[in-house]
Formats: C-alpha cells, sequence, structure tokens
C-alpha cells in the first residue's frame, strides 16, 4: 500500500494513473460532473421520441428511477442476507488454523516505525 509520502516512480504505472484521487477537490469535481451528466440525460429523457415495447417505458426518466430503486433494493437484500447468513466471528474456530497459539520463540518480531 502506497503512503502520500512515496515516490510516484516507485509506483506501478496503474497506481501513478489514479493518483490525482488523492487530491479531494478532484474527486469532489468528478462526482459534481457525475451528477450533472445524469441529471442532463434524464432531463434529456423528455424530449425526444420513444418507441417503447412496454407502456411504462413510455414514462420519462423511467429507467433512471428503476435503476436508483433496484440498486436500493439491492442494499437492502444484501443487509437482510448478511442477517441471516453472518456467522460469529470464532464460527470456524476449533479447526482453523488461526485459532492455533504459535510459540513465541518462533515469532520474528518487526517493529516498523523505523
Amino acid at each position: 500500500m502506497a503512503h502520500h509520502n512515496d515516490d510516484p516512480s516507485k509506483l506501478s504505472p496503474l497506481a501513478r494513473a489514479f493518483l490525482w484521487t488523492d487530491d479531494p477537490k478532484k474527486v469532489k469535481r468528478l462526482v459534481n460532473t457525475i451528477y450533472v451528466l445524469c441529471a442532463v440525460l434524464f432531463f434529456a429523457d423528455f424530449f425526444y421520441a420513444k418507441h417503447p415495447y412496454f407502456a411504462m417505458e413510455r414514462v420519462p426518466g423511467f429507467y433512471a428511477l428503476y435503476g436508483f430503486i433496484m440498486c436500493a433494493a439491492l442494499v437492502v437484500c444484501a443487509k437482510v442476507m448478511r442477517l441471516i447468513l453472518m456467522r460469529p466471528e470464532n464460527y470456524y474456530a476449533p479447526h482453523d488454523v488461526e485459532s492455533e497459539d504459535y510459540p513465541e520463540d518462533q515469532l520474528e518480531r518487526i517493529n516498523h516505525d523505523d
């Protein structure tokens, strides 16, 4: 994981391509641009002739509303599934490698404060 004070030349090309995301002003500008683009596309839906297959597709902004509702439904379903499927932290503990005690004399202690 790269830190802000790392030399960018040591980073991979893909990591260097995304260094601009460290600046909150640029990220906020990108998010605002996406908001404006979404609003323009939503309102553009009122100004062209549609040839829908289903009657509900005639409603202006139908796909934007449908997409928003389905995205919200996915979040709600994921939260409900989490309640059903979530296991306690020590669910696999008796047979898990992480539950084993390691001998202190075989552990290498590294100080990362250098």
